[in-house]
């Protein structure tokens, strides 16, 4: 089954080939981020070398990646949040704020809001209507249809001289 010289079979891998590519790997991962880094570099001097002005009348942002407070507010809604949990408390407040005050909705058309415990205690002392008043109908489309129609009907109308039309 051997060859017959007695050696010994070489099966494993010896550990200078595998720190050599060790070592190419760390040097290529090192070369390419200096690589990506400097081609980044370079080319942000470029762009803020072309976005400067042409005319000294008009002025324009060296800097386009520092933003002001007022370039913010100027721009149309909705804006990305800065702070989720701070901004949806302001929200929580004024939901809550309505929820626990009274006042006008509509104040020409007679239309309040109460205080929402209040609300509830109204709702359990008088209840919710469940149904209809008795020989009322609760409107809707299909009864507003029919009655339109039944008032527009003229087949049924007498003529002048006593025929139907």
């Amino acid at each position: 089954m051997g060859n017959g010289n007695g050696g010994f079979e070489r099966e494993d891998l010896g550990s200078k080939p595998i720190i050599a590519f060790i070592i190419t790997v760390v040097v290529l991962g090192i070369v390419i981020y200096f690589g990506a880094w400097g081609m980044f570099h370079v080319l942000d001097k470029q762009l803020t070398k072309d976005d400067q002005s042409r005319s000294p009348l008009v002025q324009v942002q060296t800097d386009m990646r520092s933003v002001q407070d007022q370039q913010i507010k100027a721009f149309p809604e909705p804006r990305l949040e800065d702070n989720e949990r701070t901004e949806i408390n302001d929200t929580r407040y004024g939901e809550e704020e309505r929820l626990n005050s009274a006042g006008w909705v509509d104040e020409k058309g007679g239309v309040a809001h109460i205080p929402i415990d209040r609300a509830m205690q109204l709702i359990a002392q008088r209840g919710l209507p469940t149904q209809p008043q008795t020989g009322t109908t609760p409107p809707s489309i299909v009864q507003t249809g029919r009655a339109a129609a039944t008032k527009a009907d003229t087949s049924t109308q007498k003529t002048k001289k006593g025929r139907k039309q």
